[in-house]
């Protein structure tokens, strides 16, 4: 897609949240298929690591950064991204403008109790909106096909996935096609704040880019590790970017 940034070389969308929505919006008015995939300073840690999670994410219509820290690593690297487009926004955006232009949603992903609890506080603040269907995200690869096949005959306009990296990634480049969503997003952990199971950081701790430390202070034991050592991954890999030399000054080196 014209007009994308490379960064680690990943190619992602400079869109604002406004724009990312309205790409949403016009891609179910003119029924095409819009895979929208998130990516924050773990996640393309992991993407060097998972070549299925790289291939998944490449595979997607529109990738956004969701992570603070890649865009200001995209500040640093020259490759400018306008503003954060966070999964859980830009999911609260689409289920506001779902229910305003009656389209239906679908929900997959979390523990059947979080799921079920998220159905009934998403009732009460989207009490308009139409859900076509709902499953918890506990299922063997094996079921895959037939989910799809269940998301497809609900009708949905859009698919949700609460699910963990790199499951719903996996599953959307394999079966978001099948499910007949136009609108196919990844939302990872959001099941579980919007059902009031874990809470999100307060803004300023999302502006300076500290959400990830809120999260680990919730979940030291299973979070705090993982953060630190991706967290220094990614600034290792932007501190190479920045000091690796440009292709024309290689050449020019070599040609000495």
């Amino acid at each position: 897609m014209s007009g994308r940034k490379s960064l680690f070389g990943v190619e992602l969308d400079p869109l604002t949240m406004d724009e990312t929505v309205e790409r949403c919006l016009t891609a179910v008015r003119e029924d095409r298929q819009l895979e929208i995939g998130v990516v924050n300073a773990a996640k393309l840690v992991n993407m060097r690591r998972d070549p299925r999670l790289a291939e998944a994410v490449a595979g997607c219509d529109l990738v956004v950064a969701d992570g603070q820290a890649v865009v200001w690593a995209g500040r640093v690297l020259r490759a400018r991204l306008p503003e954060r487009v966070a999964g859980i926004d830009l999911f609260l955006r689409l289920l506001a403008e779902a229910e305003s232009h009656s389209m239906s949603v679908y929900f997959l992903g979390a523990k059947e109790e979080v799921l079920e609890e998220m159905l009934l506080r998403v009732s009460d603040r989207f009490p308009g909106l139409k859900v076509a269907g709902s499953r918890n995200g506990y299922f063997d690869d094996s079921q895959q096909e037939s989910i799809a096949d269940d998301i497809a005959r609900s009708g949905a306009h859009m698919l949700f996935l609460g699910m963990t990296s790199p499951k719903k990634e996996i599953f959307t480049a394999a079966y978001g096609a099948r499910t007949g969503a136009r609108v196919v997003h990844g939302v990872g952990g959001s099941f579980d704040i919007l059902a009031g199971v874990t809470k999100r950081a307060p803004e300023t701790w999302q502006r300076w880019g500290m959400e990830w430390l809120y999260r680990a202070l919730q979940e030291p034991r299973r979070l705090g590790r993982r953060y630190l050592t991706t967290n220094a991954a990614f600034l290792l890999m932007t501190a190479r970017e920045f000091f690796r030399p440009s292709p024309q000054a290689a050449s020019a080196n070599r040609s000495r």
